[in-house]
């Protein structure tokens, strides 16, 4: 099982929207996949249409209570299972402050279930408190969607040093694995030149020994679509919703160079990877 957190603590840049479709793509691919919601705004919930059915076990009892993953899927298609969020998860910060060991109760719930699927994605809040803390602890990589905009970039400076921090002192096998471009327009020179600023960036890291010095800047662009904004009104997945649509094909895109790009690191695990593909300016 690969897992994966999809990660940024600024909000509207792609995030929940990318950690639904790309779980559907993969599924679609045949793959099995479960998509944990970790955000207490449940919006990957809302979206797959299994938020707000309080009978049902959340990922706020997964945190403060003896239940299971296991209690807490439930199918959306054939082979993609959601374990729902709550608003109720905001309070989990403050009921975890005095628990030993908060920080790991993900991974340790997470290893039970690590035969059930091909991947794992789980979908963080926009801020790096507890609940992305477990996340990180819990995970093999790390995915950074990101609006080519200048403010987009503002804070990954943060992010990327409390992943070093987790990575040494709680999951040494942590990386930042991936970066998408998401609401992407080519047609602005404003995108080519943020995304030209993370291609330099990350590549000057190729020389250092951080968990973002093998990261994976993927080719494959999700570009603004109002068919991608229109489908969490309809709890679909994009491809359930308008499959033929421009989001569609990205997320598609996205889930073939990530599936490839993983093939290619088979036998990896030791802490080298493929090297990282270039962003096309």
């Amino acid at each position: 099982m690969r897992s994966i957190a999809i990660i940024n603590q600024k909000g509207g840049v792609g995030k929940t929207t990318t950690a639904v479709n790309l779980s559907a793509a993969l599924a679609d691919q045949g793959l099995s996949v479960g998509l944990i919601d970790l955000d207490p705004q449940a919006h990957a919930s809302l979206h797959l249409g299994t938020g707000m059915q309080q009978e049902q076990p959340t990922v706020y009892d997964l945190l403060t209570s003896d239940v299971g993953l296991a209690d807490l899927w439930q199918p959306v298609s054939e082979n993609l299972s959601v374990a729902s969020s709550h608003i109720d998860l905001a309070a989990a910060e403050v009921e975890l402050a005095g628990v030993v060991g908060r920080e790991l109760i993900l991974r340790d719930k997470l290893a039970l279930v690590e035969e059930q699927f091909d991947y794992v994605l789980i979908d963080c809040p926009p801020s790096l408190g507890i609940l992305t803390i477990n996340a990180l602890s819990a995970v093999d990589d790390v995915f950074l969607p990101l609006q080519p905009h200048y403010l987009a970039l503002h804070g990954l400076s943060k992010l990327l040093q409390t992943i070093d921090l987790v990575s040494k002192r709680l999951n040494d096998r942590l990386r930042l694995a991936g970066v998408v471009m998401c609401l992407y327009e080519s047609g602005t020179r404003l995108a080519a030149e943020v995304s030209a600023d993370v291609e330099k960036f990350f590549g000057e890291a190729q020389l250092s020994t951080s968990p973002w010095r093998d990261v994976h800047l993927f080719a494959s662009r999700i570009r603004r679509n109002i068919r991608l904004a229109e489908a969490p009104s309809f709890e679909q997945s994009i491809f359930q919703y308008a499959a033929q649509s421009a989001g569609a094909d990205d997320y598609r895109a996205l889930a073939d160079e990530m599936v490839s790009l993983y093939a290619g690191r088979v036998g990896t695990d030791s802490g080298t990877s493929a090297a990282p593909a270039k962003l096309a300016a």
